[in-house]
């Protein structure tokens, strides 16, 4: 059972995170074609991630009344029909309706945001980093995936550029929804729901968990800000080619999930402060490589140092965080959690476009030091913490 639901989980995020790339970077170049103004141009990023933080909680809840593999499977079902959808609106111009489809398209990010907490679930305590990463790691597939089928595909239907690319994207979809009928809910025995389940304001209030959620919280959100608007400063300011724009995002992507070939050896190792340090240092190096120039190496340096600083940041929060509550706690931790993430994520994409436009390359990236140096010094605090419990309950040392 442990080694199928791995197996889907990973398959499943390597179709269903396609999404993302192609929206941002396809959503981009529609946004600044279709929109009013240029400024405009990520917010079909903003709303994929809008509607992914409003469903955040409702996910979790969900699942918890009819089980993961129904969630799971329904979400990207919902998405690919979206997707169609999104296709259309291309087609026939709208992008007020583009930018709907995509808000349901996020809806389902929700879910996958889910998948790494199905893996934890699915194996014993002392795998969860392991697990994490491995369904992780199918974001390596969807991230050269994504891009590459929708450039490929742009001009497939015939009917306005860029509507193949979803129409494509709601086959992948649809791939998933069958795929994911396949995963196995772990049962109760394997999950340990016995023991005690205190108030969600007393699990938030613990410094573990605070770090947890702060840290993928400006992880999501420093990559959005950037990612988002690099098609603009590369292509549209800078003019980069639309090739090489896409090649920035695929390396991006396989760096945000590549190195969870290690990562979750490295949190067993190091521990999720020193991974999480490493993933804040990381970042710090992409800012300092992005401001030296607007030379195509530099930002292919600066995205591939943000991909492997968020993937460091968030292997080591979500395994920080899975170690902080009871078990039958998960639910609603995990959906809190999901919420913070997607909302600060989606808040940082909305003013992408506007820094990005208002000042320069230079100034956005800037902008993010002072919270990698804030979140640096807040997981230096809380080192010692042993607020950590494992699956049956019992209190371990998880830092």
């Amino acid at each position: 059972m442990r080694k199928r639901n791995l197996a889907v989980l990973s398959i499943s995020q390597a179709l269903s995170f396609s999404s993302a790339p192609i929206v941002v970077l396809i959503g981009a170049l529609v946004g600044a074609e279709t929109a009013s103004s240029r400024a405009l141009a990520t917010l079909p990023a903003t709303v994929l991630l809008v509607g992914s933080a409003l469903s955040a909680v409702p996910a979790a809840l969900l699942m918890k009344r009819i089980g993961r593999r129904a969630g799971f499977a329904i979400s990207a079902a919902i998405a690919s029909l979206a997707s169609l959808g999104a296709a259309y609106a291309i087609a026939v111009g709208s992008f007020f309706g583009f930018c709907c489809a995509v808000g349901f398209i996020g809806m389902n990010l929700a879910f996958v945001q889910q998948y790494r907490f199905g893996a934890a679930e699915s194996v014993s305590s002392q795998n969860t980093g392991k697990a994490i990463s491995i369904v992780l790691l199918g974001g390596v597939l969807g991230a050269f995936l994504g891009p590459e089928l929708g450039m490929r595909t742009k001009d497939w239907l015939g009917h306005g550029a860029y509507s193949g690319s979803f129409a494509s994207l709601a086959i992948l979809l649809a791939i998933a929804a069958v795929l994911l009928l396949f995963f196995k809910n772990p049962r109760p025995a394997e999950t340990n729901l016995s023991g005690p389940e205190r108030p969600l304001g007393s699990v938030l209030r613990q410094p573990t968990v605070l770090v947890a959620v702060w840290s993928a919280a400006v992880a999501a959100s420093i990559m959005g800000f950037i990612m988002a608007a690099t098609p603009i400063s590369m292509h549209v300011m800078d003019g980069h080619s639309l090739g090489d724009t896409t090649l920035v995002f695929q390396a991006h992507g396989m760096a945000m999930y590549l190195p969870s070939l290690l990562s979750g050896f490295l949190v067993d190792r190091l521990g999720s402060v020193r991974l999480l340090i490493l993933g804040a240092l990381a970042m710090c190096a992409c800012v300092l490589t992005a401001v030296m120039s607007h030379a195509l190496p530099n930002y292919f340096g600066a995205l591939i140092l943000l991909g492997i600083g968020w993937n460091f940041l968030y292997v080591g929060a979500t395994v920080l965080l899975t170690r902080s509550y009871y078990p039958k706690e998960r639910f609603k931790v995990q959906g809190v959690n999901d919420l913070t993430v997607s909302s600060a994520q989606g808040l940082a994409t909305m003013f992408a476009g506007m820094v990005i436009v208002g000042t320069n390359w230079e100034m956005l990236n800037l902008v993010t030091l002072p919270l990698l140096l804030l979140t640096i010094g807040l997981v230096l605090l809380v080192r010692r913490q042993p607020a950590c419990v494992d699956a049956a309950g019992a209190q371990v040392v998880c830092l």
